[in-house]
């Protein structure tokens, strides 16, 4: 009877967006070997960036050891695993599911309230989300009934506590504008174009379909002290650096920081916020990320 000696599979668990792989590999074999044999392919399996599978099998352990008399906490090499933080670990529904429609990458699963709205994922002309509500907060145009004055339920409540919460500490906010319509995107842009030059323009408002106002997650935000105009002076009013410190304590992110321009591809804007809940909220304002830079730290599990 031949005999097969199987490498125990070690698995190596990396943080960031490391890879780790599980391999195994048939090993010795006679040359009575038949053809069959001869013919069959080594055994591969990886384990991608961000995901856990609970369906790999590992090998039998006794009293904490692999088969080789290890840990199983210890690599290869003797090294104990590094531990992912559980403020790292994220639910695979608060990833971006994505299709491709005509050359675009377009989110299948926009009602995540994670959702990474970006010039590279988008979303469909027709969306519009079905729990849209008007916040019981200022806005610059009083109580006019119109699209911008909502916003998403969830981020409704949190917008309205926020703005209570800066309140009693002496800071009055105003809201300029929240959920927009592709349509309305597009006009945007284009008047912006005309007023402006493509070049610059793109870097200001985002292509229709790209941008977050139409997730019904953001909200334009300003104040009497700066005249209620969304502007880069808001960065230093009493209003703007109450928001900067503390908008996270309500799951909002400062999105389009100053000298992240790079990775969000748009200018420094310090009135735009964008709800993600205050779990996320708290860990990208701790580390000083973008929401391009914490999908890029999470691990899935």
């Amino acid at each position: 009877m031949k005999k097969l000696v199987m490498v125990p599979a070690v698995l190596l668990l990396l943080s960031g967006c490391q890879q780790a792989e599980e391999w195994t590999k048939d090993l010795f074999g006679s040359n009575e070997q038949t053809q069959e044999q001869e013919n069959s392919e080594d055994i591969t399996q990886e384990h991608e960036p961000g995901i856990d599978d609970d369906s790999q099998e590992t090998p039998d352990t006794e009293n904490g050891q692999n088969q080789d008399g290890k840990t199983s906490e210890e690599d290869s090499s003797g090294q104990k695993e590094e531990e992912i933080p559980p403020a790292l670990q994220l639910e695979s529904q608060f990833f971006n599911n994505v299709q491709t429609v005509d050359g675009k990458k377009v989110i299948t699963n926009p009602e995540n309230t994670l959702a990474l709205v970006n010039k590279e994922f988008g979303l469909t002309g027709d969306y519009k989300p079905t729990d849209l509500v008007r916040p019981e907060v200022p806005f610059v145009f009083g109580s006019q009934d119109i699209e911008k004055a909502y916003i998403r339920e969830e981020a409704a409540k949190a917008l309205e506590e926020m703005f209570a919460a800066a309140e009693k500490d002496g800071q009055y906010l105003t809201a300029i504008s929240g959920y927009r319509s592709y349509q309305y995107q597009q006009a945007l842009l284009e008047r912006e174009i005309k007023q402006f030059g493509e070049e610059k323009a793109v870097k200001a408002v985002a292509p229709p379909g790209n941008s977050e106002h139409q997730s019904g997650l953001a909200m334009d935000i300003s104040s009497k002290s700066n005249d209620f105009q969304v502007s880069e002076e808001l960065e230093n009013t009493p209003e703007g650096k109450w928001m900067k410190e503390n908008a996270h304590k309500f799951g909002f992110i400062l999105r389009y920081p100053r000298g992240k321009e790079d990775i969000t591809g748009y200018q420094y804007e310090p009135w735009h916020y964008r709800y993600v809940g205050k779990e996320a909220a708290q860990v990208i304002f701790e580390n000083d990320w973008t929401l391009e830079e914490y999908f890029n730290n999470v691990k899935k599990i």
